[in-house]
């Protein structure tokens, strides 16, 4: 053999570890390369969106009140949850979960206030695991911002969905409470995030963290009977803090920034089995219509010249006022008209 190629023969395997060599970093090159890629093609607002998730839905409950199913919100350390009175109905003990995985927490009634459909339960063991939200100002809520809805719709345990506030400053019939006043939500914040059965009592959630509302009801169709997709309300942030403060400080609300009468009245039917107005059951001593001179028995027909033929309309006519303003109520005592000038007062409990 020639020292040619002796040469070549000796080079052969060095050649080969240095192209392994090589390969090997190309190959490792290559994977860093596409984990970098996948890094860099991943929507920076997917990042957000899973952050938020992962931190506002372990203080969303699912809540089991006989056999009907709800959502919740943890209030604070003490195993206070805030949800919405049609959730808890009639119901003074609970059931709840923080996750799917989770031991069921014992709860009771702390208060509910029906006019507002607000109310707070409270865990009886357990608070410990609870994790409070942090609260938005739902005065500076903006058209357009994106908003996740949070809930254990259809007793989904951990669900959400996604969509815009659509409009603010809503005011809408809420759901009925059977022994109570028709429940009409003020300020209501509309949304395109589907809330369906199950996420009533849950949270609508900006990409910030916060909590801006307490999603509560969809818009019906009117044709269809059914819900109408896209259009959701929600109780802001603003009104389910002040409420729920309150029913944990004595059990129920002694000031809100709704009007009252404060009266209790139902809906009177004249002999042609229509409405004619609101009979005043009793009027609270010292309260403000009271104070004006109206009294029980008395039918209450309009407010500064609004007919009032129900009571949903009734309470739909006070929408407009605030505590303290004065207003004509325009009354029937024994079949003859009457006219009294009410300060208003708030409405509680």
């Amino acid at each position: 053999m020639s020292t040619a190629a002796r040469r070549h023969s000796h080079a052969g395997p060095a050649v080969a570890g240095v192209l392994a060599a090589a390969l090997v970093l190309a190959v490792i090159a290559a994977c860093t390369s596409g984990t970098s890629d996948r890094a860099a093609s991943r929507p920076p607002l997917q990042g957000v969106y899973e952050a938020t998730i992962a931190r506002v839905l372990p203080s969303v409950v699912e809540i089991t009140a006989g056999n009907a199913t709800g959502s919740g919100v943890v209030f604070d350390r003490k195993g206070d949850i805030v949800t919405n009175a049609h959730v808890v109905g009639t119901a003074k003990k609970f059931k709840v979960r923080v996750s799917a995985a989770s031991h069921p927490m014992n709860a009771r009634l702390v208060g509910v206030f029906t006019p507002d459909d607000l109310a707070v339960i409270r865990v009886s063991h357990g608070a410990s695991v609870l994790k409070p939200v942090r609260w938005a100002d739902s005065a500076k809520a903006q058209v357009g911002a994106i908003v996740l809805a949070m809930g254990s719709p259809y007793g989904l345990t951990d669900s959400v969905t996604q969509g815009i506030v659509s409009a603010t400053g809503r005011t809408v019939t809420g759901p009925n409470i059977p022994g109570h006043p028709p429940t009409i939500i003020v300020n209501a914040i509309q949304t395109s995030a589907p809330i369906n059965p199950g996420n009533s009592g849950g949270a609508l959630v900006l990409l910030s963290g916060y909590v801006l509302g307490i999603p509560t009801l969809n818009a019906r169709d009117p044709e269809l009977g059914g819900p109408a997709l896209g259009i959701g309300f929600a109780i802001p942030a603003n009104t389910a803090v002040e409420i729920g403060r309150q029913l944990i400080r004595t059990g129920k609300v002694t000031k809100s920034d709704r009007a009252s009468l404060q009266i209790k009245g139902e809906t009177h039917v004249n002999s042609a089995s229509k409405p004619a107005g609101v009979t005043v059951v009793a009027a609270r001593p010292g309260g403000a219509a009271a104070d004006a001179g109206i009294r029980a028995g008395d039918v209450i027909v309009g407010i500064a010249g609004r007919p009032t033929l129900l009571i949903a309309a009734l309470e739909d006519a006070l929408i407009g006022y605030r505590p303290g303003e004065r207003v004509k109520v325009e009354v029937l005592r024994d079949g003859n008209p009457r006219q009294f000038t009410v300060k208003l007062g708030s409405l509680t409990s």
